[in-house]
């Protein structure tokens, strides 16, 4: 047991003396040589992780964010410049793969990944957040089929959106000179990168708010074109920005995105798809020849039409100038009936003027001077006869008048008012008497007086003054302002609460 004690005590000892001998750092010179010995052991490294708080560029440029897994975390960065080259989108909850270099930061004593490359961790992955995406969108209603518009039969012009650099601007244009020439206006847009779906959204929203009827002519269609590549070469035509702009666009809509296999979201918010941006020249304009030939077959149609209308009609106005006869034919029965009509008429005149004579005549020989003047004496005499009637009445009315109204003149002498005028006075003197005996004002008359708040309210209580409240005192022959200085010991109630109260106020 001794020898156990010495030989713990020696190692002590021993470690005291290499601690003594150990070299002191600072905390900076410890983080750079961590900092040195992290780089140089792992160098460049691929990382298979989830992004995680990723908000979006600083605004230096920079941006910061996360990988994790199930279990672990690593703080991530990607300097503006690496930043501005990625292909890929990226997207918080995105599985990926990061290349880079490790390295720490001596600041905050964090390891971290400065990030040069970003990739999609497969593609399952993109097209889990595909299909995300689109039952989002769906479920707005962005891809209802009655949202759709019919395209223009003949549109005046179109405009495309899609890089001016490309074949897929030289096939469009080619197709559409070769089948029906019309004015194109081209929208120039990166079609793959980072910024391609905000430059399409853009392009289309730029589309729709040209007036009509300005400098620059406003598209009857619009065509959203891009050739074939990988579901990350056609990511940005699955921006929620770029579907957002298809389904509001106001003017109809052809997305001619990739090949014939490939699709995209913008093809299920336009208004229709083709399969390649040779096809949208084709679904957009028809062929100038076949419509010639089919305007000429309309106008041979026409003309034959017409002619077979006319022959038709000349048949029947030869078949019904047939059926008519000749005019002389046509007149020669009403002719006859008008001259058998006129000399009818003229001894139906002389007729009709021999009765109307022998009735004036019999009229006339009622009508006699002697007659009218016995018919005028008459009415005079009833005339005056009815005068004199009137007048009788008129007097006999009158009298009867005036005998009521001096039956009702009488019934109306002044007596009885002046009776009923002394009683009310009488009676008003008395109530008055009784006011004037229970008047406040008697009481004052016997020495009492009454006491009013600030308010003029009636105090009945001491105790309902302050100290240092204002208070009025009416007596007599006036009233006097004044202010309590103390409360009194007691609340006496009855007849002499005011007496107290008036002595102790004061």
């Amino acid at each position: 047991m001794a020898e156990m004690f010495e030989d713990s005590d020696e190692a002590r000892a021993k470690s005291a003396t290499e601690r003594g001998n150990m070299a002191e750092l600072s905390v900076t010179e410890l983080s750079m040589a961590l900092k040195r010995t992290v780089e140089e052991r792992f160098g460049l490294v691929r990382v298979r992780g989830e992004i995680s708080g990723y908000r979006g560029a600083h605004s230096s440029g920079h941006c910061y964010f996360s990988l994790k897994d199930d279990r672990s975390r690593i703080e991530a960065v990607i300097w503006r410049g690496s930043f501005s080259r990625l292909q890929s989108k990226m997207q918080d909850g995105l599985e990926v793969v990061a290349t880079g270099k490790l390295t720490t930061f001596p600041g905050s004593s964090k390891y971290q990944i400065v990030i040069e490359n970003l990739e999609p961790a497969g593609t399952g992955a993109l097209m889990a957040l595909l299909e995300e995406r689109k039952k989002k969108l769906g479920a707005e209603g962005l891809f209802a089929e009655e949202r759709k518009q019919l395209l223009p039969a003949l549109p005046m012009v179109i405009g495309v959106i899609t890089s001016p650099t490309g074949a897929v601007i030289r096939d469009v244009l080619h197709r559409i000179a070769d089948r029906f020439p019309l004015h194109v206006i081209v929208w120039p847009v990166r079609v793959q990168g980072e910024t391609s779906g905000q430059e399409v959204a853009n392009a289309i929203a730029g589309f729709n708010s040209i007036e009509p009827g300005g400098l620059v002519k406003r598209p009857d269609l619009v065509i959203v074109a891009r050739g074939g590549g990988s579901v990350e070469d056609l990511w940005g035509f699955n921006d929620e920005a770029v579907v957002r702009a298809a389904a509001q666009s106001l003017i109809p809509l052809i997305s001619a995105v990739g090949h014939e296999t490939d699709w995209t979201l913008i093809d299920l918010a336009a208004d229709r798809r083709a399969p390649t941006p040779t096809g949208a020249a084709e679904m957009a304009v028809p062929v100038k020849a076949d419509l010639d030939a089919f305007v000429a077959a309309l106008a041979a149609r026409l003309r034959a039409g017409a002619r077979r209308s006319l022959e038709s009609g000349r048949s029947k106005l030869l078949a019904a100038r047939r059926g008519l006869g000749t005019p002389e034919q046509i007149l020669s029965e009403p002719r006859q009936r008008f001259d058998t009509t006129g000399a009818r008429l003229g001894r139906g005149f002389e007729l009709a003027v021999m009765r109307k004579r022998r009735s004036f005549a019999a009229i006339a020989g009622r009508l006699s001077r002697r007659r009218l003047e016995d018919r005028l004496v008459f009415t005079r005499k009833a005339f005056a006869q009815a005068e004199q009637r009137l007048a009788v009445s008129l007097k006999f009315s009158n009298r009867r008048k005036r005998q009521e109204f001096s039956k009702v003149a009488a019934r109306l002498s002044t007596g009885p008012m002046r009776r009923i005028v002394l009683q009310a006075r009488q009676k008003f003197e008395s109530t008055w008497r009784l006011v004037s005996s229970l008047s406040h004002q008697r009481v004052l008359d016997r020495g009492f007086a009454l006491v009013r708040d600030a308010h003029g309210k009636a105090i009945t209580l001491a105790g309902q003054i302050n100290p240092g409240d204002a208070f009025q005192l009416e007596l007599r022959d006036g009233k006097i302002d004044a202010i309590a200085k103390g409360r009194p010991e007691a609340k006496p109630t009855g007849a002499g609460a005011l007496k107290a109260s008036q002595g102790r106020l004061f």
